[in-house]
């Protein structure tokens, strides 16, 4: 590990106008490599982001349950975390850097839950299959931050509040998993969306709307479709994380707003 200072941190990100945040619905990995409706959106959001000094996702595909872990490697290796897809999908790369520094920087807000650094892990699909797309040659650092699995969701939401100040640092923060995510029910030959998948889509979508915090940390109590529309909350998880980074009064557009496959909500937004 490298020898920073206080002032080295300090000083490793500027001061900037406050960057976006987004929650991206990120569905089948084959998304990496597919030019469709999804993934063209994905690329015009992204042509419109401005100058970040570093972009971090909280991908529902790194769960560390009981803790919270930061990469900080030098350079982020690519994860293929599935099987059973098309050799091409094997092959993708997505060269990137990380920063220890920027790393520590993160870490530092979240002194109070003991955020761990780790470079062991790389970018996994619910990142990468994105920035393909969004930040298709990135010239920032790219990080993540891993999900606690084993945190309720109002102290989630309340651990990456705490990150909130480094928007105006230069840091885009991106979410990535799917609001409405029963992939044992998934219409793989086609299909269109099921009434459970549409109704707990939009009730998300308006509470996201109102900024009903409450409800969103709280969907089994609060949503009788969320059983079925959330049988396990990690891909829900993520949308919880980009709502706590908002500003009080922030407002969000919403894209890609379809349910894929049946039972796969694509819903994304972006801080506006």
């Amino acid at each position: 590990m490298a020898s920073y200072t206080m002032t080295d941190l300090d000083n490793r990100l500027e001061a900037s106008a406050l960057m976006p945040v987004l929650f991206v619905g990120h569905g089948n990995p084959m998304n990496a490599i597919s030019d469709n409706s999804f993934t063209r959106t994905w690329a015009e959001v992204g042509e419109g982001l401005p100058a970040a000094q570093a972009i971090v996702v909280i991908s529902a595909h790194w769960l560390t349950p009981g803790h919270t872990h930061i990469t900080d490697a030098p350079t982020n290796p690519i994860i293929y975390d599935f099987g059973g897809f098309p050799d091409e999908l094997y092959r993708v790369t997505y060269d990137s850097v990380g920063d220890e520094a920027v790393a520590m920087v993160l870490a530092r807000q979240l002194t109070d839950y003991e955020a761990e650094l780790d470079k062991q892990w790389g970018l996994d699909h619910g990142t990468w299959s994105v920035l393909k797309h969004l930040a298709p040659h990135p010239d920032v650092p790219v990080l993540q931050i891993s999900i606690d699995y084993a945190m309720p969701l109002p102290k989630l939401y309340e651990l990456y509040s705490r990150l909130r100040s480094m928007r105006r640092r230069g840091v885009v923060f991106i979410g990535s998993g799917n609001i409405v995510h029963a992939l044992g029910r998934a219409r793989w030959d086609g299909g269109g969306a099921f009434d459970w998948a549409e109704k707990f889509d939009a009730d998300t979508a308006a509470a996201l709307r109102d900024r009903d915090v409450a409800k969103l940390v709280d969907p089994y109590g609060t949503w009788a479709e969320a059983r079925i529309a959330v049988p396990t909350d990690d891909h829900y998880r993520p949308m919880v994380a980009a709502v706590s980074l908002l500003d009080d009064g922030e407002d969000i557009r919403f894209f890609n707003s379809a349910i894929d496959m049946g039972s796969i909500s694509m819903r994304s937004f972006i801080s506006v």
